[in-house]
């Protein structure tokens, strides 16, 4: 089984909700709103790809005028995001590639890393992630998140790298004005940190061992506490008894879903 870093945080999450969206392959209409988010974010990080890849790009930011802003203030910012400020050593040029994919395989499963750019050198690497949402006020929950511990965990257990040559910087590229300015977040790494993911990795992945086992015989995954807060804007809310009343469920207009074609 392949998991990345989003399945393990559902995992970690709600239980229930991994069983229902990754082994049953259920699914519901999101919020139309929130789906024009993620479609904005995907054709960002396909540009990126593209621009580091060399490939033609002026058509893309014509028709979108969001994608043009975003990746002006890249092209602004780009000395201090990529450090190409600073001079190179022609002789050994650092390694850069974008959409960079790892697997790791931990527990007899296949943890798959995808790095929007990855840059490397004999010193030090660095894991660039961008993000169309703003800077969070809280860095400790996006230090918490499964990306930012996944990350780079696997490029330490499948490079030359030690943890304390290795970082995670954040970009985000969308601000509440009118003018963006990217932000930055850093995180650094060292052995200690890359202990506490193996344990806490092993942890989980035995308790997904136990699950499978159990699932398999006909029990379901374990649900989260009856109060707890991702059970108010889950869509699985009523198929695991946790809304009693039909109608408190908001559910998309019609006219909100999207055609499937057939």
């Amino acid at each position: 089984m392949r998991l990345s870093q989003g399945q393990l945080n559902l995992l970690e999450v709600c239980p229930r909700k991994f069983q229902h969206t990754y082994l049953e392959q259920l699914s519901s209409p999101g919020d139309t709103e929130q789906q024009e988010r993620l479609l904005a974010g995907s054709r960002f990080h396909l540009l990126m790809q593209q621009w580091e890849m060399g490939l033609p790009i002026a058509a893309m930011l014509r028709e979108d005028e969001q994608l043009n802003r975003w990746f002006g203030a890249f092209v602004e910012a780009e000395p201090t995001i990529l450090g190409t400020d600073a001079p190179a050593d022609p002789s050994n040029p650092p390694f850069r590639q974008s959409e960079h994919l790892r697997i790791l395989d931990v527990e007899g499963y296949l943890l798959t890393v995808i790095y929007d750019l990855l840059i490397g050198s004999e010193a030090q690497a660095q894991i660039l992630d961008w993000k169309t949402y703003p800077k969070p006020g809280r860095a400790e929950r996006l230090a918490q998140n499964w990306q930012s511990r996944l990350y780079p965990f696997v490029l330490v257990e499948t490079s030359h790298y030690t943890p304390e040559q290795v970082s995670m910087i954040y970009w985000f590229f969308q601000s509440q004005g009118d003018a963006i300015e990217p932000q930055s977040l850093k995180l650094s790494y060292d052995r200690t940190k890359h202990e506490q993911t193996r344990r806490e990795l092993t942890q989980l992945l035995d308790q997904l061992d136990g699950w499978l086992d159990r699932y398999e015989r006909g029990e379901p995954f374990p649900q989260v506490p009856v109060a707890a807060e991702p059970c108010d804007r889950c869509s699985f809310a009523w198929r695991c008894q946790r809304v009693r009343d039909e109608a408190a469920i908001a559910l998309p207009s019609l006219g909100a879903i999207a055609e499937i074609p057939l």
